[in-house]
């Protein structure tokens, strides 16, 4: 795991070194271990890293740059079959000088090109600079679970694994006339600013799944790799568990490997408590467990992880963390270098900060609800009785809106009038939504709506959480789930499997409680969040009215009379706008420190 940065200007003209150096240290959290710039002053080129030392902690410097000098390498991730890769490369003749995953990407490149991506199986965003072509490569795994970012103005490129490594090299002034409008209104529907868009305007996701290919005469887009191509099938279910079982076993497997330290984040739900039994079957010695409680009850998980570790004979660490967590907000939108309206950011990187005091390096569950209907959303939007009959662009438009936090009349009625005519045609579910429906029309319907979750909520959001929360502590989160494998047997599944009447996970649970046993495979989901709303009505009204009201990027967009009415509504409990006020705060707060 590590943080990458560089540039590529068509014209030549090279970044200061000074430039590069401030860039790694706007990244020093993702590697406080090692660094590495390549920098081709004469072509106008560099990649650079920072290294947290996970495989090969003597050999695995970065950048990778072949024997004559022209190709130079780096990757923030890892590569999990790195191993078997390397072995075949050497029945192939090939020279490799470490034991590091990143030679193996260099070498694989060397002799295959760009095409040698789909040997991958890993998380991994990665640079390559090529002087043979010369061209630059940027790659991103195939579900975003690694971040890219880039801002391109035509002249120079410059990319970054954050969003704050790239803004001072890009010329990108920290000014309300650089903020994203467009993104805002997405960010209102989505509680998240949805892929390609940022906050900022010049600034864009490398997406999941392509590769771009930058030269002196442009940028070409491509994707290497599509969810959407599986196409659903039969199964019997002793067939299906069987194969499900294997490849999460596997997945689990080659997620161990590591020269570090490691655990995995334990709440006792089927997710995490699924990949922990499978880690415990791989090694001999208790796997390291790590999970926060709480005092409330109602958001307390610590005595489900305890039973799961119990089960599994774990070296179990719980500590009962302050539920009020609010002024580890602004720290959270630092990391995040964006607004985000989800509130389990705040103990996810409690949790982080626990884990990173043992390990280095951390499995987790996630991907495992978006693949397999793990939501309360899903049986309560499929139990509609039109869901199945309604004509597919109705039903399309229908998921959407019970999944969005402002609906498009809300927004029009929040902005200031300037802005609502400014975006009066801006529709986010033909923007961000409705390209993503059209990929996957030719699955059921319960798999159309968790296509999008995976190419939205999981990339735009979800993922977020564990690598930028991860991250700041300079910790490694590897999820098993998003094993390429799984993803694509998932989306070979029918819906069915996953979800019947309201039996979320249907087959998943079914498959694995042998493993975990009834109770831990059939427990209720607890969300990992915290009483935010009651906290608005209560103690930190005072707190949110003033971060509301005296925000400049929030007078500026919304109408200050109908925030106001929305805090009253919900501190005199006629209404409940805990999610809408959330979004709102989380805008207001990363405003304050980014436009400073």
């Amino acid at each position: 795991m590590c943080g990458i940065f560089g540039y590529w200007d068509r014209g030549r003209r090279a970044l200061a070194d000074g430039v590069l150096q401030d860039m790694a240290l706007k990244l020093v959290h993702r590697g406080p271990d090692d660094q590495g710039i390549h920098h081709h002053h004469e072509r106008g080129a560099a990649v650079g890293n920072r290294r947290l030392s996970i495989i090969d902690i003597e050999g695995g410097h970065q950048p990778f740059v072949s024997d004559d000098g022209r190709i130079a390498v780096v990757q923030n991730g890892e590569i999990f079959n790195y191993i078997e890769l390397a072995e075949m490369l050497r029945r192939d003749g090939v020279a490799l000088d470490t034991n590091s995953d990143t030679e193996v990407i260099l070498r694989l490149y060397e002799r295959e090109g760009i095409d040698c991506l789909s040997r991958l199986n890993g998380m991994f965003a990665i640079a390559i600079d090529d002087a043979r072509e010369d061209a630059m490569y940027l790659v991103r795994d195939r579900i975003g679970v690694k971040p890219l970012y880039l801002a391109d103005d035509g002249e120079r490129m410059v990319f970054g694994s954050e969003i704050k490594a790239i803004l001072p090299a890009a010329g990108i002034e920290r000014a309300l006339a650089a903020v994203d409008v467009e993104a805002i209104h997405h960010y209102l529907s989505f509680n998240y600013v949805p892929p390609p868009w940022t906050i900022w305007k010049s600034v864009r996701h490398v997406m999941p799944g392509t590769w771009m290919r930058f030269s002196r005469t442009g940028v070409h887009t491509q994707a290497w790799w599509s969810l959407a191509a599986q196409r659903e099938q039969d199964h019997r279910f002793e067939d299906w568990s069987a194969e499900f079982m294997s490849i999460l076993d596997d997945a689990t497997r080659i997620r161990l490997r590591a020269d570090v330290p490691w655990g995995a984040f334990l709440s006792g739900g089927v997710d995490s408590s699924s990949i922990v039994a499978l880690m415990a079957r791989h090694v001999d010695r208790p796997v390291k467990t790590f999970c926060i409680g709480f005092a409330d009850p109602l958001y307390d998980e610590s005595p489900f992880a305890r039973e799961a570790a119990r089960r599994f004979g774990c070296d179990h660490t719980s500590e009962v963390a302050q539920l009020n967590m609010l002024d580890r907000w602004p720290q959270v939108l630092y990391h995040l270098d964006q607004p985000h309206g989800d509130a389990s950011f705040m103990p996810t990187l409690r949790v982080s900060e626990l884990a990173a005091r043992h390990v280095k390096v951390v499995l987790t569950g996630d991907g495992g609800d978006e693949l397999f209907a793990g939501y309360d959303k899903y049986p309560r939007y499929f139990s509609r009785p039109d869901a199945q009959t309604l004509p597919l662009p109705q039903f399309h438009r229908s998921y959407f809106d019970s999944i969005s936090l402002f609906s498009p009349q809300a927004k029009q009625a929040l902005y200031q009038p300037a802005v609502a005519r400014w975006l009066a045609d801006v529709d986010s579910f033909s923007a961000a939504a409705e390209p993503w429906f059209k990929e996957a029309e030719h699955f059921d319907r319960i798999n159309q709506a968790l296509y999008l979750d995976m190419q939205l909520l999981l990339s735009g959001n979800n993922l977020v959480k564990p690598d930028r929360m991860g991250m700041a502590v300079s910790l490694e989160a590897r999820t098993p789930f998003l094993d390429w494998r799984m993803m694509e047997f998932a989306f070979r599944s029918r819906g069915h499997t996953k979800l019947r009447a309201d039996d979320k996970k249907h087959w998943y649970k079914r498959a694995a409680a042998p493993l975990m046993g009834g109770d831990l495979a059939y427990r209720k989901k607890q969300m990992f969040t915290m009483p935010i709303g009651d906290w608005f009505r209560g103690a930190s009204y005072d707190w949110l009215a003033a971060t509301l009201g005296n925000s400049d990027l929030l007078n500026r967009l919304f109408r200050r009379e109908l925030i106001e009415d929305m805090l009253l509504r919900h501190r005199d409990g006629s209404a409940n706008f805990t999610r809408e006020l959330r979004a709102l705060a989380a805008l207001a707060l990363w405003a304050e420190q980014a436009l400073a």
